[in-house]
Formats: structure tokens, C-alpha cells, sequence
């Protein structure tokens, strides 16, 4: 089988596409064989085999292993069956490949995922010894040996080993480790493996440590006593001498460049973790990264700024090897290096000693070097000539492509942060030794650079509103003319506009250099420069720097640039698109009323971006800003008017382009701008806008299936209804049906099951609209139909938005007519069951869920009338009323715990980690509807009053326990990276999904809830002294408290 198997696999790999596919569908028909999986895995332990055909049969055994060796509900086609002894017989040929009898690394890491895949299902339980032959290859192995052994345990770390598994062999893993990265006769690659392995120790240790921080915090204690000298002899290893002129970095280079590199991650993780641990050796750190950063920096400029070298490397491990990731990771050490209490004590010391940061000797020596490695690159150079939505991208933060010239701007804004005004000075003060320049072909580089760093300082400090000394403005104001005038150098005039534009937010701006911007915009032929003068003179006014006369002439230069551009290239140019629609809202902000004017396309060009840039999110949202700031700011009805007869027709049309049964952004953008539309429209509405807008309206409402098409499609005929609903019901379709008709058709859709919860969220919005407005006199026998309707769905919404919407119907009628709420949904039968039975509880159970004043204000107002009604049948209603909390359960119940609670560990000993358990499903008490309305109402008078929630207690409290054993005394606690490789951090961001949005007070609510239970205490209103004894005495003394302080 195995010369077969060979003969196939080798086809599949054949140019033509007839034999390849016929191989294929033949190792599928081989899958059924039981010989087929222990035939793949010695043929690739035959090294006489060719290499390609090995790494294949080793791919092809993974997917084997993934489709077959655990049961899988999800995987439809049916598994093969593999008896225990091939499972047996693949476990130990497969990790022998892997980290003992093979040479070639390649089959050395295809072996490694397929152990993985294995171990994600047998380790430990049916394969216990893999840990320990792994780890007893490491010590004595060969290279290639220790290469795969590493990799295995590399992957157990990362994939396979619980917390409890992890720390049960935790010395032996680190003590392999350690013995791995000291060992100086060991190849740096491997080393460097090593250390990264090292690194993934810290993760766990970092998901275990709040519970458990005095035992693994003395573990990893205990390791850096070896691994602390190891560290910085490292960094204090210097590359070897060698010639760059060739402009690439040489080989010699590479495994130690790889072992630097993972050094410096792991001192940051550590940092992050135990940053106490870490302070001692600070200090050394410190000098040992920035004497090693100044050596680099001829380096850095004969490879990356001379030349083009590649960079941004990594091998086959995934572990960056070339200069400017060292580069990188340095500049980020010494970053978090600055934080720590010893290394600014140090400094300061000089810092004290001088009047001014110029004659600071560290921080001009610091400015020289951040200035060395912000220049622009030869790569940065080509790229934003092609590109210029790259360079807007870096000038705004969002550029993925994270490079030493932004790390060195993150680390001198830090420092303006830490050493304030000395830092400008210092900066200034370096600025003007490069101006005139040497005359030199790359004096503009440091030049420019000199001035990135500015802009990206005084951004900063004009966030935190730092001010400029005068005679420093005025000096870089004669630094931007000098850069400007530069007629070679685009990039370095680029850089002199955007100065001007940062630095002119804060002081006097020249008249003069604003129309020098407002013309280059068209003028400039770099399109760099056009771009950062857009990109100027937005800021400018948004600043409130520039007078309304400017506007109509930034708006034309603004169409002008855009006329010469093609749309379908600027599609892909999500900055660029992001800066012409900030500079046309900010533009049209400055008079709203040129959007009726005849003669400035404002309107034109914001639909323009916003039909190209239909995909870019930013890019919608900010047009639909301008809207509504445009919408919110005309008065009177011919204004609206006018607006519309200017609007509609380009929106209307944007439904011809596309079908609006595709998921078309133009489509999603047309109507988001009409919710815009018709939500701050004038009452009425002008004459013949239904009959222009219904028909697509109306259309899309009834075939698409996108939420985020019907969800402000619903939103806009709620709208249009609560502004002029006569004029709807006074509309027909082409097929003659009235408008109350064609909202009947629309919200029947939309509350059926074809539509998901997501995509219905609204409809509850649109249907309290149309039975406010039409009453029961124009529905007639639809009315309870419509409700009968919407209580069904709600039966079986499970997404939040659309229980809230549904609810809401039923609030709202309760304001008036709560009796007859109460009667309809007695007499109505959902799924055989009581409407009352249905409702209420899904109402009382939901309400804390509810956002937005408005809603929340009609729903506590429609319960107090609920309430009042001391109607029996709401009585014998029962639903969830508190969460029972176990008496040995000391913990604040959050959200997050109460979806699965773990039992504690008092004796943590670090072989021994807590054990899984399922998940433990929470218990409430019971409770009658009327006891719940009240206990909702108490909440929502804390609430309004300005008290805190239970839940923000329960965050302060938890955040508190976390404060109390926090581990970064010593150092700045100002980090605001997230670390996305720590487990704590992932938990984190999950638990801000996982709460409930922040809740603000309210006055109206608030006056309105304490005169209700006023009410209550005073007139035992609806016998509200029976309900007062189900209350908790935490709730009893809220209302106390709280309506007590409000009538004093």
C-alpha cells in the first residue's frame, strides 16, 4: 500500500490538473482503509523517500487525524473508524519522527502539528507519558533533536496543557528551559526557541496568578534569579563586525538578531506580568538596551534608509530574525524601561540639574537617536509615492505596519508626558541644529524626521492642553517656511504643512500660509503635499482657526483634488477617503447653509465619498454626521425643503444601482442617510416627500434580509410616521393599497420568522408608531391582530435590541390604557399558553436589559401604572426574582461568574492547579410579578438618581480585589498597550462585552420614581405594604435612603 500511497501523493502534486484531481479522489478512496494512516506515517519516516512526498503524507495524516480521531457533531461527512492499537502504534511513530529519528526540519515540524493535533484529544489521559519524553529529549539530544522536542513542547504549551497540567510539571518544564537558553554551546536559534517557549510559561503563569499570585509569583521569582544575568549578557552581546555597503543584512547576523529579539519580548511580557520582579534589574536594562540602540543606528540608516534591505523577516518557526525588528522591540523595552521608579530617579538627577531640556545631555542624546530611527525608510519612501492613503495612515495611527520610526514617536510622547516642557526644549533644541542643513542628499530625511517627532509631540500635548512657549511657536513657524519652500524634497514640504496645521490649532494663524494651504491643495504636484494640506487645514478648522469666508473656497479646492482622482482607485484608499470626508465635514460645518447653495457641491461630494467609500465604515459614519449636523442646524420647513429636493433624488437613485436584495453597501449607506433624513425632519413633512420616498422605502423593507439594511429602513418609516403620519395614510401604492396598509404588510414581514432577531430590531419602534398614530379607530380588527402578532414574537426573540423593541410596544399603550393591555393579553393564547404568562415575564425579566432615556423612562412609568392596577391576575404571575448566591460563595456575583462558577483552592500548590469543572447553572428565587415591578423600579430610582448599579458595584469591587494584590509598585502606571498574548487580557476584553452599558442619572425619572413610592409609602398605594415585606433589607433601605434624600 505504502508504494501506492507514495506513487498518489507524489501525483498530487503534478502541474496537470487532470492527474492532480485524479490523485486526490483516490486518497480520499484510500481514507477507508485501516492500513491508510500507519501507511501515511512510514512513509514519512523513510528518509529515501523525496522530501515533498514525506511533507505531504505528513499534511495529509493531520487531516486525517482532525476529521477522524475525535468524535465531531459539527463534521457531517462520517468518520473512520481507528482501533486503539494503530492509535497506539501512530502516537509513538509520529512523536519518534517528530523529536528523536529524523534530520530534516521540515518533516520535523509537520510531524510536530500532527502530535498536536493527537494531544489535543489523548493528553493527558490517553497518552501521559508524551510530557516527559519530550522533555527527557531535551537535555542530551542532538540539534535536530532538541529542535523537535522543542517544537513539540512548544505546541503542548500553546494548544494542549490546562492550567492544572501546566503547573503540575512546571519546575521540570523550566528547568528544561533554562538549562536549553544558558547552554552557550546550544545553536542562538535553538536558544532562542527556548526563550520563546520560556515566554508562553508567563502566559499561564499570568491566567492564575490573581487567585493564586503569592505561590506563582515566588515560582517566577525563583526562575529569573537564573534567567535575570542571562538576559542582559544577551543584550550586551554586540553583532560582529561586517560590511554593509551592499545594502543587505548579513547571514552571521540572523541567530543572533533572533535571540536578541526574544529576549526583549520576554523581559516585556515579564514587565507586564511581574513587573516587581523586573525592577531591580531596571537600571542595567536600561543601559544595556540604549547603549545597544546607539550602536545600531549606522546600521539601521546603511540598511533601511540607504538602502532598500528586506526586512520584517522570520523563519520558519515564526521567529523575526532581521535588524529592524530588533529595532523595534528595543525601542519598546526602553519605552517600558523609562516607567520604572529606579530608571527616572537616575535621570533626574540630571533633569534637576538643568534649567532647561536642551542642556539635558541624556535627553539630547535620546532625541538624536529617536530622530535617527524616525526617518523614512527607502521601502516608506516608494510606497507612499504610489500610495499616499499609506502615508495618511501612519499620520493617523491607524497603519498596521508598526515600524521604528512610530516606536520612536511613541516613546518621545511618553516622555512629554513624564517630563513635560523639558522634553519640547530638549526636541527644539536638537530640531534646530539640522536647519539649513548640511546640504548633504539626505539632510531632509533627518530634517523631516525631526519634525515628525514634533507633530506627533504637540498632538499629544495639545490633547492634554499643554500650550507652547511663544518663541518656540514662532520659531517652528520659520521651520515650516523653510520645509515648504522646499521644492525638491515633497516629502519634506508634506511634513512643513502638516507642522503648520498641528502647530496654528494652538497660536495665531497667518493669513498668508492659510491661503499658501488652501491653494497647494490643487495647486501641488505631489499629491503627498495635496494630501497633507487637506489633512492641515481640516484640523485648522475644526480648531475654529479658519473664518467662514475660507469656506467656500476650501470646498471648491477640495472638489477640484477629487475630480482628478478615479474612483475606482480611491475605493481601496480607506485613509484617504477617512481624511476628504473629515475635511468636508468640517468644511460644511462652518455654514450648514451651503448645502442648499446651487453653486458649492458640499452635498455632491459628501454622496460622492460616500458612494465610494460605501465599505469603509468611517467613512459612513462620518458622512451621516454631516447630515445630521446639516439636517439639525436648517430652520423652518422651506429650508428642510429645499434640503430634500436636493437629497432625495441622489438617495432614491442609489436603490436603482443596486438590488436591494444584495447585500449592497450603497444600498446600507443610502439608508442610513435617509434614517438621518427623516429623523430631525420638520413637522409635517413637505408635500409629495412620502409618495417619494415610500415606494423604494417600502421595497427594501419587503425583499432584503440584511439587518443592517432593515434595521434603519424600519427606523426611517417609524420616522416618517411620527412626523406626518396623515401624510402616509393618506398615500397609495402602484398597486392602489393605502399607506396604513403597506405598514401593516412591512411590520407583518418583519415580525415573522424569516427574519432574525438582528435584522428585526426596530419593528417594535415602527409598530408602537403606527397604533399610537392610527388608533383603534383606523385599525379596527387589525389592532389586535398586530398585537397578538407582536407578542408572538417576542415569545421567541432571544436578541435583547429586539425584546426591547417588542416590549416597548406594550409600554407605550400602557401609559394610557394599562387595563386594556392587561385584558388583551388575557384573553390571547401564544403557543397554548396565557398571553399574561407569556409577556409579563419575559417584560420583568428583561427590563434590566433596556437602554436609551426615552425607552427606559416610558418602560419604568408603564410598570408603575402596571402596578397600580392591583390587578390579581398580575399577582399570581410568578417569575425570577434574586439570585440565590451559596452560602460559601464570598465573591460578588458579576455577570461573568454567574454563567459559571469554580470552586476556590485554599492550599495552591504550584503542582497542583485548580481542577475543571462544568458549568454550575445559576438559581433564582421565585417571586410574584407585582414583588418583581417593584424590584425593578427600586433599581431604576437608584439608577436615576445617580446611585450606582449592582453591577458597577460588583466591577468596583472585583477591580478593587485586583488592585489590592497588584504587583507594579515601582513602576509608572500609565500602560495603556494591551497585550494581546496575555490570557488576562483576552478575559478582560471579554468581560467588557459580557456587562451591561454604563448607566447615567436622570432627572425626569428620578422625580417621577420618588413621588411614586412617596405615593406607595403614604397610601399603601396597591396595597404596596403587602408587596414592601418581600423586599430584601439591602433593597428596603435603598428605598429609604434614596427617597428619603430626595424629599428632604
Amino acid at each position: 500500500m505504502e508504494d501506492e500511497l507514495i506513487q498518489i501523493l507524489s501525483n498530487t502534486q503534478q502541474a496537470d490538473a487532470g492527474i492532480r484531481k485524479a490523485a486526490e479522489l483516490e486518497l480520499k478512496r484510500n481514507n477507508l482503509n485501516p492500513a491508510f494512516p500507519q501507511a501515511l506515517a512510514n512513509i514519512a519516516s523513510h528518509a529515501s523517500v523525496d522530501t515533498k512526498v514525506r511533507q505531504s503524507a505528513l499534511s495529509t495524516l493531520r487531516l486525517f487525524i482532525e476529521d477522524n480521531w475525535a468524535p465531531d457533531p459539527d463534521n457531517e461527512a462520517p468518520q473512520v473508524p481507528i482501533q486503539p492499537e494503530a492509535r497506539i502504534q501512530l502516537r509513538e511513530s509520529l512523536l519518534n519522527l517528530a523529536i528523536i529519528g529524523e534530520e530534516d526540519r521540515r518533516i520535523k515540524i509537520a510531524a510536530s502539528y500532527a502530535v498536536g493535533k493527537i494531544a489535543m484529544n489523548d493528553f493527558p489521559e490517553h497518552w501521559p507519558d508524551l510530557l516527559e519524553k519530550t522533555l527527557a529529549v531535551i537535555p542530551a539530544g542532538s540539534d535536530t533533536q532538541l529542535y523537535g522536542a522543542l517544537r513539540v513542547l512548544g505546541d503542548l504549551i500553546e494548544e494542549n496543557l490546562s492550567e492544572d497540567q501546566f503547573f503540575s510539571m512546571a519546575r521540570d518544564i523550566a528547568h528544561t528551559l533554562t538549562e536549553t537558553a544558558l547552554n552557550e554551546n546550544r545553536r542562538p536559534v535553538l536558544r532562542a526557541l527556548a526563550i520563546s517557549i520560556f515566554r508562553s510559561c508567563f502566559e499561564m503563569m499570568d491566567m492564575i496568578k490573581d487567585e493564586h499570585g503569592k505561590e506563582v509569583k515566588a515560582f517566577a521569582e525563583e526562575l529569573l534569579k537564573q534567567w535575570n544575568p542571562f538576559f542582559i549578557t544577551v543584550l550586551k552581546t554586540r553583532l560582529p563586525e561586517a560590511d554593509l555597503s551592499g545594502g543587505q543584512q548579513p547571514e552571521a547576523w540572523n541567530d543572533l538578531i533572533t535571540l536578541k529579539l526574544q529576549v526583549a519580548k520576554t523581559l516585556i511580557r515579564i514587565r507586564r506580568v511581574f513587573p516587581s520582579l523586573l525592577l531591580p534589574q531596571s537600571t542595567a536594562l536600561f543601559s544595556a538596551v540604549w547603549e545597544e540602540l546607539n550602536l545600531l543606528q549606522d546600521a539601521h540608516s546603511l540598511l533601511y534608509i540607504d538602502n532598500d534591505a528586506q526586512g520584517r523577516l522570520e523563519n520558519a518557526d515564526q521567529l523575526p530574525y532581521t535588524l529592524d525588528f530588533l529595532i523595534l522591540e528595543e525601542l519598546d523595552f526602553l519605552n517600558q524601561c523609562f516607567r520604572a521608579e529606579t530608571v527616572r530617579a537616575e535621570l533626574d538627577v540630571q533633569l534637576k540639574a538643568h534649567a532647561s531640556g536642551a542642556d539635558v545631555p541624556w535627553m539630547i542624546e535620546i532625541v538624536r537617536m529617536l530622530v535617527s530611527y524616525a526617518r523614512i525608510s527607502r521601502e516608506e519612501e516608494e510606497l507612499w509615492d504610489i500610495d499616499c492613503s499609506l502615508f495618511l495612515a501612519e499620520e493617523t495611527s491607524v497603519s498596521a505596519n508598526y515600524t521604528a520610526r512610530v516606536a520612536a514617536s511613541d516613546l518621545l510622547i511618553k516622555m512629554g508626558e513624564w517630563f513635560d516642557q523639558k522634553t519640547v526644549e530638549a526636541l527644539f533644541a536638537f530640531t534646530k541644529t539640522l536647519f539649513p542643513g548640511d546640504g548633504s542628499p539626505s539632510a531632509w530625511r533627518n530634517q523631516e524626521s525631526a519634525l515628525f517627532l514634533f507633530v506627533m509631540l504637540e498632538s499629544d500635548r495639545q490633547d492634554l492642553e499643554k500650550g507652547l512657549p511663544a518663541p518656540i511657536s514662532a520659531a517652528y513657524l520659520e521651520l515650516v517656511d523653510f520645509a515648504i519652500n522646499r521644492h525638491e524634497e515633497p516629502l519634506l514640504r508634506a511634513r512643513g504643512y502638516l507642522v503648520a496645521g498641528m502647530l496654528c490649532r494652538a497660536i495665531e494663524l497667518p493669513d498668508v500660509l492659510l491661503d499658501r494651504i488652501i491653494t497647494s491643495i490643487v495647486q501641488e504636484e505631489a499629491e503627498v503635499v495635496q494630501v497633507s494640506c487637506i489633512k492641515a487645514v481640516e484640523g485648522l478648522m475644526n480648531a475654529e482657526k479658519v473664518s467662514v469666508d475660507k469656506q467656500i473656497p476650501i470646498i471648491k479646492a477640495i472638489e477640484q483634488y477629487m475630480s482628478g482622482k478615479d474612483p475606482e482607485e480611491m475605493e481601496s484608499a480607506d485613509e484617504l477617503l477617512v481624511t476628504l470626508s473629515e475635511a468636508l465635514r468640517a468644511a460644511t460645518r462652518m455654514d450648514c447653509r451651503v448645502a442648499l447653495s446651487s453653486d458649492v457641491p458640499s452635498i455632491d461630494l459628501l454622496f460622492l465619498l460616500a458612494r465610494t467609500g460605501a465599505s469603509n465604515f468611517q467613512v459612513t459614519m462620518m458622512i451621516s454626521e454631516a447630515m445630521e449636523e446639516i439636517v439639525r442646524s436648517l430652520t423652518g420647513a422651506e429650508a428642510y425643503a429645499a434640503l430634500c429636493s436636493k437629497v432625495l433624488p441622489t438617495l432614491m437613485g442609489a436603490f436603482d444601482v443596486s438590488r436591494v436584495t444584495d447585500d449592497s453597501p450603497l444600498v446600507t449607506v443610502a439608508v442610513e442617510l435617509l434614517e438621518v433624513l427623516t429623523q430631525h425632519a420638520c413637522e409635517p413633512l413637505p408635500p409629495g416627500f412620502v409618495s417619494a420616498v415610500f415606494p423604494k422605502l417600502t421595497q427594501v423593507l419587503m425583499e432584503s434580509n440584511e439587518g443592517d439594511v432593515l434595521r434603519p429602513a424600519a427606523e426611517s418609516a417609524k420616522w416618517i410616521l411620527q412626523h406626518d403620519h396623515q401624510q402616509v395614510f393618506e398615500y397609495a401604492d402602484e398597486n392602489g393599497r393605502a399607506g396604513l396598509e403597506v405598514c401593516l404588510h412591512v411590520i407583518d414581514r418583519l415580525l415573522g420568522p424569516s427574519i432574525e432577531d438582528n435584522s428585526a430590531t426596530e419593528v417594535g419602534g415602527l409598530a408602537a408608531e403606527l397604533v399610537e398614530k392610527a388608533g383603534h379607530d383606523r385599525l379596527g380588527p387589525f389592532l389586535p391582530q398586530l398585537l397578538q402578532a407582536v407578542a408572538s414574537r417576542l415569545a421567541t426573540a432571544q436578541a435583547a435590541q429586539l425584546i426591547q423593541s417588542l416590549i416597548l410596544v406594550f409600554a407605550r399603550l400602557s401609559l394610557n390604557t394599562p387595563k386594556e393591555v392587561v385584558d388583551f393579553l388575557d384573553s390571547v393564547q401564544i403557543n397554548d399558553r396565557n398571553g399574561l404568562q407569556v409577556v409579563i415575564p419575559k417584560w420583568l425579566e428583561n427590563s434590566v436589559n433596556f437602554a436609551g432615556f426615552d425607552e427606559i423612562r416610558q418602560n419604568v412609568i408603564a410598570l408603575s401604572k402596571l402596578f397600580t392596577l392591583n390587578d390579581p391576575r398580575l399577582a399570581q404571575i410568578q417569575v425570577k426574582g434574586d439570585l440565590v448566591v451559596a452560602s460559601n460563595d464570598t465573591q460578588i456575583k458579576t455577570r461573568s461568574r454567574s454563567k459559571q462558577s469554580k470552586p476556590g483552592d485554599p492550599d495552591f500548590p504550584i503542582k497542583k492547579i485548580l481542577a475543571q469543572t462544568p458549568p454550575d447553572p445559576d438559581q433564582w428565587t421565585q417571586v410574584p410579578a407585582q414583588v418583581k415591578i417593584i424590584k425593578l423600579l427600586i433599581d431604576e430610582l437608584m439608577l436615576a438618581s445617580g446611585h450606582k448599579s449592582a453591577a458597577d458595584i460588583a466591577s468596583a469591587a472585583v477591580g478593587g480585589e485586583l488592585d489590592s494584590d497588584s504587583d507594579d509598585e515601582g513602576w509608572e502606571d500609565d500602560d495603556d498597550a494591551l497585550d494581546l498574548g496575555l490570557g488576562t487580557t483576552k478575559a478582560d476584553l471579554m468581560s467588557i462585552l459580557d456587562g451591561p452599558g454604563r448607566r447615567y442619572p436622570d432627572n425626569e425619572t428620578n422625580k417621577y420614581l420618588t413621588e411614586f413610592f412617596t405615593r406607595c409609602g403614604t397610601e399603601n398605594l396597591a396595597n404596596f405594604n403587602d408587596v414592601y415585606v418581600y423586599l430584601t433589607v439591602e433593597e428596603q433601605k435603598k428605598l429609604h435612603d434614596v427617597v428619603n434624600s430626595q424629599v428632604q
